[in-house]
């Protein structure tokens, strides 16, 4: 699992209580993201108080229901994050949720820390997720938008999954996230190696005046973009389920 910043975690060294993975402001060492990873057996249900995060409840594999402040969302579920895209449920700050799972699954919440709450408890449609292709050639990916400016309204949580055929690059030319990101990254199908250099500071969610994706290509290797023009998108994109929408 990687969030967006500098930082790395050895598979089976983050779980916390029922969580397979639980990375806080405070374990990572920045101020505003996280992320929980959580499993849920075939008729098992997880109590989750939001308490002053805002969370997107997202199924990586298998389907739940998600009750929050008098509402019930049905997610369908999908096989793994490479087959479909998904549907999902916001729940704001200050809010107790239930996520069930008749048939059980694995699920990503990740979360990130405002001290607004204007907005209630939503489902989000997987017909309504943006899924962009991004990059050409080896840089080609893919890209489902499902909690960004323009795709879905939140406070501070912005929320991607990047998908990248195998022996692409998922993040090049290299950026710099100002004010930063938190994608959601799926699981792995193969092994894979990455550097990430540049300044200490390590910015996820951040506290900027305006909800955005502030991120720019480092100088020396911004020339990789201006050669997509004469390349094509890897013919392995978009991946499967996202063909059908």
């Amino acid at each position: 699992m990687t969030l967006s910043g500098t930082y790395h975690l050895a598979k089976g060294t983050s779980a916390d209580g029922p969580y397979d993975l639980a990375t806080t402001p405070e374990s990572a060492g920045w101020a505003y993201s996280g992320l929980r990873i959580l499993t849920l057996r075939p008729g098992g249900e997880h109590a989750l108080s939001t308490g002053e995060n805002e969370f997107l409840v997202l199924p990586l594999n298998g389907g739940c229901t998600v009750a929050v402040d008098g509402r019930s969302f049905e997610l369908g579920g999908r096989t793994d994050v490479f087959s479909a895209v998904n549907d999902f449920a916001y729940l704001p700050r200050e809010s107790q949720a239930v996520i069930s799972s008749a048939q059980g699954g694995l699920f990503a919440l990740p979360c990130a820390r405002t001290e607004r709450g204007g907005h209630s408890a939503r489902y989000g449609r997987k017909e309504d997720v943006p899924v962009e292709p991004r990059g050409a050639g080896a840089c080609s990916r893919q890209v489902n938008n499902y909690c960004l400016p323009g795709t879905f309204d939140a406070e501070r949580l912005l929320v991607c999954e990047v998908l990248t055929p195998g022996g692409n690059w998922s993040s090049y030319p290299p950026p710099k996230n100002g004010f930063g990101c938190l994608g959601v990254p799926p699981r792995e199908r193969s092994r894979a190696w990455g550097r990430v250099y540049g300044t200490d500071d390590r910015p996820v969610a951040g506290p900027g005046q305006d909800r955005a994706w502030l991120i720019c290509d480092d100088p020396a290797h911004g020339w990789v973009r201006d050669t997509w023009a004469s390349q094509d998108v890897d013919d392995r994109l978009p991946f499967e389920g996202s063909r059908q929408r």
